[in-house]
């Protein structure tokens, strides 16, 4: 499928200067290396209808990032509020579904972790519940050198 993906790092997250995450599965606060068995966090958009509150992609969902070469894992919410579902991550970008990928930072500043998520940001093609068996550049992603890879 084909979606539009940002990033967020460890100094914009909510609250800022943190890892934590609201659906965790795998992880308790916000990680991952990118491999199969540790995805990076994922956060995706989500709405309120009463007292329902439903995720964009189910807590748990994997995909498969051809251009990080990273697997991620839904584990965050993006976006906050009363109407969560008027943000743009549950309205997505020009048609296009909306990721948002933890990209840590947590050991660097955050001027550099915001000029790796410019650099990942874009439409681009994912794998939504990926086989094994892909290849990876692991590490968490500003740590790793932010590398991104032709499709």
């Amino acid at each position: 499928m084909t979606v539009f993906l940002t990033g967020y790092s460890y100094w914009d997250n909510t609250p800022p200067a943190s890892a934590a995450i609201g659906r965790p599965v795998i992880h308790e606060i916000a990680a991952g290396i990118g491999t199969y068995d540790d995805p990076v966090t994922l956060a995706v958009g989500w709405r309120i209808d009463g007292d329902q509150v439903s995720e964009d992609f189910q807590p748990g969902t994997r995909f498969y990032i051809p251009r990080l070469r990273k697997y991620a894992i839904v584990e965050d919410l993006c976006g906050d509020g009363v109407k969560p579902q008027g943000g743009p991550c549950h309205i997505g970008w020009e048609g296009y579904p909306w990721l948002d990928i933890y990209v840590d930072g947590s050991t660097h500043n955050a001027e550099g972790s915001k000029q790796c998520m410019e650099k990942l940001t874009g439409i681009q093609a994912v794998l939504i519940k990926p086989r094994k068996g892909y290849p990876i550049s692991p590490g968490p992603i500003v740590e790793a050198g932010c590398k991104v890879f032709k499709d």
